[in-house]
């Protein structure tokens, strides 16, 4: 029997590319989040890439990227104008930070 091999394991920060040492982990966290949102719209409505593409503007290709949760060429704001034209509302509120630095929330009703 093989001895256990001890795991060094910390909590999470609740974002896992902080966790990984991403640079810029609240902007790549909140493009994940945005673009699980878009995923998720295509997919309740029965949307052929095609179809989502001809909504969002943008070609089947790249809605394919989207799907797959390759969000990496797309802007924040990119991805807002996305869920704005399959008819979501976004809203963004800014408020003082109760640390030196500021982080980023995003709720999705």
């Amino acid at each position: 029997m093989k001895a256990k091999c001890k795991v060094p394991v910390r909590e999470s920060t609740g974002n896992i590319f902080a966790d990984l040492g991403f640079p810029n982990a609240e902007r790549e966290q909140l493009k994940a989040q945005l673009t699980l949102r878009i995923y998720r719209l295509i997919k309740e409505r029965g949307l052929t890439q095609a179809q989502a593409g001809s909504i969002l503007g943008i070609k089947q290709p790249h809605v394919s990227s989207l799907m797959r949760g390759q969000s990496g060429a797309f802007s924040v704001e990119r991805l807002i104008d996305s869920l704005t034209a399959l008819g979501q509302d976004v809203e963004i509120s800014v408020k003082p930070a109760h640390r030196k630095h500021g982080e980023v929330l995003v709720h999705v009703a």
